[in-house]
């Protein structure tokens, strides 16, 4: 994060210094919780968390200036804030819409990282081993930030060209982000392992290969004709942040008496790719991305699917964080795509005719 905001690493000082800039700032408003987050509860995680980060311009001194040092304020805030208020959202939709939810508020711990304070404020004994910490602090670290074209991303570009506040930009790029197209795909990733559990007539590869087939011809599951988690707009030969994560998954497996899950996630990613570059034709390789292994991981650490993309939010807000300084730090003009109509020109007919 300190690298992403200031664009180099911190000296012990500095590292020492953020953190508890880092620790002070995860505190939330005074009877924040209880008016905004338990009061109105929403069964969609995201748009609590776009409703909460609107609300915290109410309880900013200084909501609408968008000098560097302020706005450098406000996104160290949020970058705090964001795992309580994606737990806590949680919290207040389990409570109110299950019949077996109980409400349980963890305050944070100071002497965390951001990693343990998700586990710590989560879940209800606070446990976790240091090897859950580690793998979850890894997949934030690789979800922080992937350039600037991705949607979110860009969002946070053309919001923030356009003079805004910081809360209403970032509450644009949580509704992009929101979109399964983006931030939801591993969650159709472990959709989509439900569904082979209970499709596969046996575990070998003939029998992956067949319900992979099944799907790319739109006869199974939801019939989209997609494999979820492979292939990448940019990486052909591999996801780099892919192949950390598998690590992370073999590791956490074998902890959790699940290397089986992970040898069929390996087995799948293996046989699909191999599968969807004959059928579809694709020359230059197709491998699995970062959402192959992360709804794995996030499954492992018990975490529910609702809390996936929030996860995600709650890395991404670093980046976006970071190519909001970039576009105010540039000082450019607001940014607006022109449109050129495709269609065929229509000839005029006057109103009265």
């Amino acid at each position: 994060v300190y690298l992403l905001l200031f664009g180099k690493l911190p000296t012990k000082a500095e590292f020492d210094e953020f953190s508890e800039m880092l620790a002070e700032f995860r505190v939330l408003p005074r009877n924040f919780v209880r008016d905004i987050i338990m009061k109105s509860p929403s069964k969609d995680m995201m748009n609590m968390l776009a409703r909460c980060v609107l609300n915290l311009y109410s309880y900013d001194p200084d909501p609408d200036n968008v000098s560097i040092s302020n706005v450098l304020r406000q996104c160290i805030q949020l970058i705090a804030q964001f795992p309580m208020l994606a737990i806590y959202s949680y919290r207040a939709c389990r409570y109110y819409n299950t019949a077996d939810g109980s409400l349980i508020i963890h305050k944070p711990n100071p002497e965390y990282s951001t990693a343990q304070n998700i586990l710590h404020i989560r879940r209800k004994d606070s446990e976790f081993t240091d090897l859950e910490a580690k793998v979850l602090d890894i997949a934030l670290i690789l979800h922080a930030d992937h350039g600037g074209g991705n949607n979110s991303t860009f969002t946070t570009h053309v919001v923030t060209s356009s003079g805004t506040d910081t809360y209403s930009s970032m509450a644009a790029s949580l509704g992009s982000l929101k979109g399964p197209k983006h931030g939801g795909a591993n969650v159709k990733v472990v959709e989509m392992f439900d569904y082979l559990h209970s499709a596969l007539k046996d575990d070998s590869d003939g029998a992956i290969r067949d319900c992979l087939i099944a799907m790319l011809n739109k006869e199974a599951f939801d019939r989209s004709g997609l494999i979820y988690g492979m292939g990448h707009a940019v990486y052909s030969l591999s996801d780099p942040r892919c192949n950390i994560l598998k690590e992370c998954a073999q590791k956490l497996a074998a902890e959790k008496g699940l290397s089986e899950e992970f040898a069929l996630h390996s087995r799948v990613a293996e046989i699909a790719g191999e599968l969807i570059a004959e059928k579809r034709r694709i020359y230059k390789g197709v491998s699995p991305n970062v959402d192959f292994y992360s709804g794995l991981i996030y499954s492992m650490l018990g975490l529910d699917r609702k809390l996936f993309t929030p996860l995600f939010a709650i890395a991404r807000i670093a980046g976006w964080s970071a190519h909001r300084i970039e576009e105010l730090s540039g000082g450019g003009k607001i940014i607006r795509p022109a449109y050129q109509a495709i269609s065929e020109h229509q000839p005029y007919l006057p109103l009265e005719e």
